[in-house]
């Protein structure tokens, strides 16, 4: 099965099929590709290098301004599998998905909001995680993880070497325990990353997370305090209870940025395009990914059924956009 998305002859935007840019799109990024980036002082070894091959900032020329997704882990990239120990969940509650399972369309989600506005270059994903620092031997993110690898070979697709994971901002045992403080602790996380740029003339942000950890909160708070920098907020919407099929809250705005629920990272990406966050070209490669890795799937499933419910959202955004 497979879906296309295109346009009229009016207004002919190329569809991403190899997921390479074109050569005009390449000379445009090499043009604005910035020489570095302002450098972090102490915080430089907390942060590491949110971009590849970067030399020295120039003060004499403006640079553009940049999209960084902030990003939860489980049930926001992949399926915690609603695995509980002890009575306390071991990283959310989603049950649709094994645990470990990464969500269809994902990296293409989060790399076409990376690419965003599309003459930058994009900067590598933030992980703000509940996932305990004391364990981190065990919980790490490694370069050679299931995860680490699929968001690097979306960039790699796409003609983007070295795109993937960037700085990962842990929580602590305290909020594993005492999961009312999660929250707070990815809100204060953030308020560490945002120290790279504290003037916010460099980088904006997108979170995403989901409505299993109090990403919620962590995000509206990040809405009310700091809406000059934080440009939106998407929540995956994931449930504990099997075969269920959660409500899906409308649209939300806190402060003038939008607030998005979201089932499938099809239906973000179709909210992505209508707020201006993300191209039709994005679009396309998240309905692709997500179509390939359902592949096995019965197409009864309600893994499918809520994919092609979004599948059936973007070709409605194609038909107005034609009108």
């Amino acid at each position: 099965m497979r879906v296309s998305i295109a346009w009229n002859q009016g207004n002919p935007i190329q569809k991403i099929v190899s997921g390479r840019p074109s050569p005009q799109q390449q000379q445009q990024q090499r043009q604005h590709q910035p020489d570095g980036f302002p450098s972090l002082g102490s915080t430089s070894a907390v942060y590491g290098s949110f971009f590849s091959g970067f030399g020295s900032v120039s003060s004499q020329q403006p640079q553009p301004l940049f999209t960084q997704v902030i990003s939860d882990v489980d049930d926001t990239l992949k399926s915690s599998g609603g695995v509980q120990v002890a009575g306390v969940a071991l990283g959310g509650i989603d049950v649709q998905y094994n645990r470990g399972e990464i969500y269809p369309g994902v990296a293409e989600f989060m790399l076409a909001l990376s690419s965003h506005p599309p003459e930058s270059v994009p900067a590598k994903i933030a992980i703000l995680t509940a996932r305990a620092e004391e364990f981190k031997a065990a919980l790490e993110i490694k370069d050679e993880s299931k995860l680490a690898v699929a968001l690097r070979s979306a960039g790699t697709a796409a003609g983007i070497d070295g795109w993937g994971i960037g700085p990962v901002l842990y929580g602590s045992v305290a909020e594993w325990i005492i999961q009312d403080r999660k929250g707070l602790r990815k809100f204060t996380n953030f308020e560490r990353l945002i120290q790279q740029d504290p003037t916010g003339t460099i980088f904006q942000y997108i979170y995403v997370g989901d409505v299993g950890e109090l990403d919620q909160e962590a995000g509206e708070t990040m809405l009310r305090e700091y809406p000059e920098v934080v440009k939106a907020v998407f929540l995956h919407v994931v449930s504990d209870r099997e075969g269920e099929t959660p409500i899906i809250p409308a649209l939300q705005f806190i402060n003038g940025r939008p607030l998005v629920f979201f089932r499938t990272y099809v239906g973000a990406a179709v909210d992505a395009v209508q707020l201006g966050f993300m191209d039709m070209d994005g679009l396309q490669a998240v309905i692709d990914a997500s179509i390939k890795k359902l592949a096995n799937v019965p197409q009864t499933s309600d893994k499918w059924l809520d994919v092609q419910k979004d599948i059936n959202r973007a070709k409605l955004l194609l038909s107005n956009r034609r009108r």
